[in-house]
Order: structure tokens, then sequence, then C-alpha cells
């Protein structure tokens, strides 16, 4: 048992050296695509963004509040998806249009307003015809659309989830077309047309005999992106310039990579082989952290720095309670293993009822807020995570491991008084 745990120490090490090679210099293996640091997408305010107005299509008529407050939830819901959380979506009901402002994705290069907007996907009318042409189903009747995997068949499938409306719809339109064809189109563009093969009632369709799963992941996207009340067109599309740019992000970089550095310098001398772990755990605490952000592409704005920040200051923080609860034990007379088990113990609650109220306010702020705060949220719920996978986790797995080794079980290691 001992010469496992003694070998703990530089499994953690390892561990952590591998995840911050990941979140600094990221991944990319065939399909396997994973972002590093240096490929973060970052908010309007630090890098700049694309403001573009969505006015109705071919509608012949101004559209209603509810119909612009449904496009508006539909493209919030698109940015959702694909963790743009600082974006601004504002309904201009005097001109009948939707204003939305969004960041650059981390991978832009050609800084084109018309290209940028194509990330939030078709903004064309969905609808369902029959052979004649009527409109049997409207993209509005489709609660969301999915591909998956028949068990039975060894196929892909697209999923569809109807509304109450659309479900009574398509079971009158499937009653009367079986055997016949619905072609579903994007404004005027067909794609895809499946065969009815029966009824179908209970607000459930899938749409077979698509192809593999990329066909029919994409054709999901389609039919969830033409969920809108009608077809929009986007107009004055522009550049948004950041209000802290490029060469404030580096300063700020440098400021944190200088204050990691005095952290660590601090934890060294005056905790000695604890304040040596926690330089290792701090370091895990941030490749954590970077991994949560640029992983899934969420969008880190100032705030969200903020939460970061705010984060690493707690983790410092656990550390210095842990380590100093040791250190009182030992001065006490404890033993080191004693002491290191005590000091953890009792350093465990303070860390807890400071960090669980943090997570409370984070899932309110993840619940209810967005944009900025949706940002600030994230980081600091994430930063509490890691606090207690490396915070208390990991220090106590590296100082047990530690402590092992009979070179360094001298209690003036641990910065205590004790010289033996």
């Amino acid at each position: 048992m001992k010469a496992k745990s003694k070998s703990t120490f530089f499994i953690v090490v390892f561990i952590t050296a591998a995840l911050a090679y990941l979140a600094f210099s990221g991944l990319h293996l065939g399909s396997l695509n994973i972002k590093g640091a240096n490929e973060m997408r970052f908010g309007i305010d630090i890098r700049g963004g694309v403001e573009a107005t969505y006015t109705p299509k071919d509608l012949g008529r101004a559209p209603t509040a509810a119909e612009l407050e449904s496009a508006k939830t539909i493209i919030e819901t698109r940015m959702d998806a694909q963790n743009i959380t600082d974006r601004e979506v504002t309904v201009d009901s005097t001109h009948g249009g939707i204003i939305v402002r969004f960041p650059w994705k981390s991978n832009e290069t050609d800084f084109d307003p018309q290209k940028a907007i194509s990330e939030l996907g078709a903004t064309a009318l969905l609808t369902f015809k029959d052979p004649s042409g009527n409109v049997v189903l409207q993209g509005a009747d489709v609660k969301k659309s999915y591909a998956e995997l028949n068990k039975n068949t060894g196929k892909y499938e697209v999923v569809l989830e109807l509304t109450d409306e659309g479900s009574t719809k398509f079971a009158t339109a499937t009653g009367n077309l079986v055997g016949k064809p619905i072609s579903i189109y994007m404004d005027a563009t067909e794609i895809s047309s499946p065969t009815v093969q029966e009824k179908i009632s209970g607000g459930t369709a899938t749409i077979s005999g698509i192809g593999t799963q990329a066909d029919a992941v994409a054709l999901a996207s389609k039919i969830n992106s033409g969920a809108l009340p009608f077809s929009l067109v986007a107009n004055d599309t522009n550049i948004i310039t950041p209000t802290l740019g490029t060469e404030a992000l580096n300063v700020m970089v440098w400021a944190g990579e200088l204050a990691f550095i005095l952290v660590c310098l601090f934890m060294l001398l005056y905790y000695r082989l604890p304040g040596f772990v926690a330089c290792i755990a701090l370091l895990l605490h941030m490749v954590g952290l970077l991994l949560a952000v640029s992983i899934p592409q969420f969008t880190l704005t100032l705030p969200g720095i903020a939460g970061i920040i705010l984060s690493v200051g707690m983790g410092v923080d656990a550390n210095v309670i842990i380590d100093e609860r040791i250190k009182e034990e030992l001065n006490a007379g404890k033993t080191l293993r004693s002491a290191i088990e005590i000091g953890f113990k009792r350093a465990f609650t303070a860390v807890f009822d400071g960090n669980i109220t943090v997570v409370i306010i984070s899932v309110i702020l993840i619940i209810f807020g967005s944009g900025s705060m949706l940002s600030f949220g994230y980081t600091l719920l994430w930063g509490v995570i890691m606090n207690f996978i490396a915070g208390v986790t990991a220090s106590r797995l590296m100082i047990s491991s530690l402590s092992e080794y009979k070179s360094l079980q001298k209690p003036v290691l641990f910065g205590s008084r004790r010289m033996a």
C-alpha cells in the first residue's frame, strides 16, 4: 500500500502536466478536435463582434409583437446551443425587426459580418407540404428535432417532437397521405421528401431512409432552425469594436501569470512542502477552468474572467486553510500522519461552507442570468468544482503521498516550529 501511496504524487503531477498541455495547445487528431486556450472564444467586450438587423422576408404585412418575440426566442436558443453567451438580441417593434449582436468565432480571420451571421443557422421558413403543395405543418409546430440511431435497423433517423396543435395537424395529414410523400421545404428549397408509412399520432414522428449520421444531424439542425414564424433576412451588418482589445487582454494574461508566480513563492516560503503541493493544485485548478471554457467554446467575457480570478482566489484560500491547519496540529505535538488527517478533516468544513454558498449563487446566475452574467456564473461554478477537485482532493492525495517518504517527514518541512 505504501509503494502505491508514494506513486500517487507523481500520478497527479503527470495528469496535471498532460491536462496543462491539452489546455494550452489543444489536440487535433483526425475527427478529434479539442481546442486549447489559444483558440478560446472571447466576448464582444474583449475581441469585438458582429451586429445585424433581421427583418421579415416577403411577409406582406407588419409582424406582430408575439411573432417577433417568438423569433427572438428561437435565435437565443440557437446561440445557447452554441454556447454564445455574450450576445444581445433585441426586438425593434417600431421597425418590425430583431437586432442581434454576438462575438466573433475563435478561429475567425476574415472578420466578414455576412459570413459570421451564417453561424446562427438558416433563417428561412420551414413548411411541410403534401403532393398538391398545400402546407400541412409549419416549423412553429415542431418543438424540436434530433438525430437518433434506430437499434432495430442500425440506421440513423430524424425524430420530430410536435406541439399539441402540430400533433393534431400531422395526424390528420398523415392519415390522408399514407403511401404518399410529405415534402419538407426551407422557403422554396426542398430539403427532404419522406413517404408516409402510416398515420402518425401521439406527437412524435420519425424520418427514415436518410443516410449517414452526418446527414441525419444536418437535417435535424435545419428543421430546428426553421421553427421561425416567418423567413428572416439579415440587413445592416456591422463590425462591433471591442472595448478591451487584444493588447489589453495580453496585459491581463501577463498580470495573471505574475500573480500566480508571486502566490506560489509565498506558499513555498511560508508553508514549504504543502506550499509546493498547493502550487501544483492551483495549476490543476487553472487548467481545469481553461478546459471548461475552451472545449465547449463557451464565450469568455470580462465578467467571466472576473469569475476565474475570484475562483482562483478561493482556491488559494482553501490551500491556506488546509496548510495552516496541518501546521497547527504539528505544533500541538501530533504525528505527521495524524496532523495531515486531522488538518484536512477540520479544514474541509470551512472550505465546504465557503464554497457551497458560491455554488448556490452561481447556479442562480446560470439559470436566470444571460449574456455576461451567464459567463460569470459559469466560470465561477467551474472554479468551485475545480477547488474541490484540485484544492481539496488532489492536495490531500499529494501531501499524503509525499509524507510516506522518510526524508520528507520532518515537521519543519510542513511549516511547523518543531524540528522532529
